[in-house]
């Protein structure tokens, strides 16, 4: 087979001094082989880590004990150091891989031998990745993933640029194509790339100062709270907390703290915000390489990643009123991936921040051949407000009540209460509001979102399942809930009118019967 691939491409003089550099950096992936020797830093660098981890309560208690003996860390240190260096080393050795009878097979481990066999045909996702320490080694991570796995397959994580490439495009020639072999050898040979969007850095600042708002607040207010809990531990241990309180902790003090530390995260969550959206998607650039997308960024871990539309099981467009005004938009693609969540999953949803209307229309018309449009609208029934009100609003305070009841010398803290209703009940009214089920023959389009409002887009034929549910107290009322199963995640919507549910349902799953198209 490869023999007649050759021959048949020298016909075309085009590619005749191509294949000649092809056949220079031909690499015979049939035989075991291990990493590049510079893998022994990177899986020491590893292999340190997790040491410095395991050991962490004993180096901090070591450190704040009153008897310090600099011998105990001297050793603590080397032990750490050597045990580390020793583990990155044995898993250098170990770590073989190589293509055999098309399939991907790799060997690891030190005590416990570990041999995971992937047919080539089930690997949905090749990248070539690169953080701070390999860029200093000048050395690349290949990551490969299949579609019925929740994380990551298999790492390589010291290989050079061109090994790299080469096993990229063998491993994925069975992706590619289960097509002719003169189409992959174009792809493989010609490599052509047609410069699509690029992600200028004014643009990455408009999306770093209006995005992500609610998760970064909620990691440090998490921090605030924690370091509290530390301080009053503290004070306590110290036997300085009543003096303490009885001198500084009175309603204006509390007032005025408060006020400081909401202002201090509000901030803290813009800087953060820009910091991370600049770190992680900086340079970002969008090429097209024959019927697929190569998407590459990053300032410090660059990482590399191709988008097939084939692949491709739902597309979320999400902006919020800012964004809007920016005019800038968050996609974020979603391939096949296990549907149980895991935090590798994270992985499988490539976002591509800050484009225009544009470069929107552009990236939908690839992925999805054509345009989606908004059809028939299907709204929730206004039960679906009151029930998140109860859940969200009237059971929290409930709680806090009857836990200020307990404790009366907190309960200058149920001023609070107020603010809480107003905030959490204007976020109920524009959820619900903005809460929208969109029907067309081609799309279903899921709108979500009280501040962010995403689209979630998506294919009937990419459909896995469909799940109704309506208990027994809705029936009266005829409302329920409807759970669409993709391989890249689910839609859910509710609730809602449980007989026009039904009625989308059984036409969904017609059309996953009639449509002539494979979901991947």
């Amino acid at each position: 087979m490869k023999k007649i691939f050759t021959l048949q491409l020298l016909k075309n003089k085009t590619y005749r001094k191509k294949i000649i550099i092809m056949k220079d950096t031909n690499i015979d992936f049939s035989q075991p082989q291990r990493q590049s020797l510079l893998g022994v830093f990177i899986m020491f660098a590893d292999a340190f880590q997790e040491s410095v981890r395991a050991l962490f309560p004993i180096i901090v208690i070591s450190l704040l004990s009153e008897k310090k003996k600099f011998i105990f860390y001297l050793i603590t240190a080397g032990v750490v150091l050597i045990g580390g260096l020793l583990r990155g080393y044995l898993r250098y050795r170990n770590f073989t891989f190589y293509i055999d009878n098309n399939e991907f097979i790799l060997q690891k481990g030190i005590f416990k031998k570990t041999r995971i066999g992937i047919p080539l045909h089930k690997i949905q996702q090749v990248n070539i990745n690169q953080n701070f320490l390999q860029r200093l080694l000048k050395m690349y991570e290949v990551e490969i993933d299949t579609a019925g796995s929740s994380k990551t397959e298999v790492t390589i994580k010291a290989v050079t640029a061109q090994y790299a490439q080469a096993l990229k495009e063998r491993l994925m020639q069975d992706v590619v194509g289960k097509n002719k072999i003169g189409d992959i050898a174009a792809d493989s040979v010609q490599n052509k790339e047609i410069p699509f969007i690029t992600v200028s850095f004014a643009s990455l600042l408009k999306t770093g100062i209006t995005s992500n708002y609610v998760r970064s607040f909620g990691i440090l207010l998490a921090f605030f709270i924690s370091t509290f809990q530390h301080l009053d531990e503290y004070l306590t241990y110290s036997d300085t907390k009543d003096n303490f309180i009885s001198e500084y902790f009175n309603t204006t003090f509390l007032l005025r703290f408060i006020a400081f530390i909401v202002f201090l995260i509000l901030i803290l969550t813009l800087v953060i915000n820009l910091v991370r959206t600049i770190l992680r998607f900086y340079n970002f650039k969008v090429v097209k390489q024959q019927n697929s997308l190569l998407l590459s960024h990053g300032l410090i871990n660059t990482r590399n990643t191709i988008i097939r539309p084939d692949k491709v099981q739902m597309v979320t467009v999400g902006r919020n009123y800012f964004q809007k005004k920016f005019d800038v938009n968050d996609v974020k693609i979603r391939q096949a991936s296990d549907l149980e969540q895991s935090k590798d999953r994270a992985k499988m949803s490539m976002e591509i921040p800050g484009v225009n209307q544009a470069e929107k229309n552009a990236l939908l018309e690839f992925l999805l051949e054509k345009m989606p449009e908004r059809g028939f609208p299907i709204k929730p029934n206004f039960r679906k407000m009151i029930f998140e009100a109860f859940k969200y609003i009237i059971i929290p305070v409930s709680l806090l009540y009857a836990y200020t009841r307990l404790i009366p010398d907190i309960a200058d803290i149920l001023y609070i209460i107020p603010v809480y209703i107003v905030f959490v009940a204007t976020l109920i009214y524009f959820a619900f509001r903005n809460s929208r089920l969109f029907i067309t023959p081609d799309f279903i389009i899921r709108q979500r979102g009280a501040w962010d409002i995403d689209n979630d887009i998506l294919a009937p034929h990419k459909i896995q399942g469909i799940k109704l549910q309506q208990f027994f107290w809705q029936k009266m009322s005829n409302v329920g809930t409807i759970k669409i199963y993709t391989a890249g995640g689910d839609v859910h919507f509710g609730l809602a009118n449980f007989t026009q549910l039904k009625k989308l349902a059984n036409y969904w799953l017609y059309q996953v019967e009639t449509i002539n198209k494979n979901w991947m």
